[in-house]
């Protein structure tokens, strides 16, 4: 976790140190402006396209855990009943105490 916030912070400073830089750049301020406009939107559609990137692949690993939860809870069900089976198998096979007195 810890990473990423390096990397949000990285890619923070590297988009200031390209606004300042354009901004101190010597083409026309519309010029610069219409670059920066360009450079947002462009931002704008990669942070969506990550964002949308981000959510399939949690998605993805939501349903892997729901699919693994749900196969223990089959093999404790399984495991259970094999014990109750056993149980019950070794109680009826057992000879009666009272039988010897």
């Amino acid at each position: 976790m810890e990473d990423d916030n390096k990397f949000s912070y990285f890619f923070l400073g590297l988009g200031l140190g390209v606004a300042v830089g354009l901004l101190f750049a010597p083409s026309s301020g519309a010029e610069t402006r219409d670059l920066i406009r360009s450079k947002a939107d462009d931002s704008k559609d990669y942070l969506r396209r990550r964002g949308t990137e981000l959510r399939d692949s949690a998605n993805d690993a939501i349903e892997r855990g729901k699919t693994a939860v749900s196969r223990q809870r089959d093999h404790l069900a399984a495991a259970v009943d094999a014990g109750k089976q056993a149980y019950r198998e070794a109680v009826t096979s057992a000879p009666d105490a009272t039988q010897g007195l």
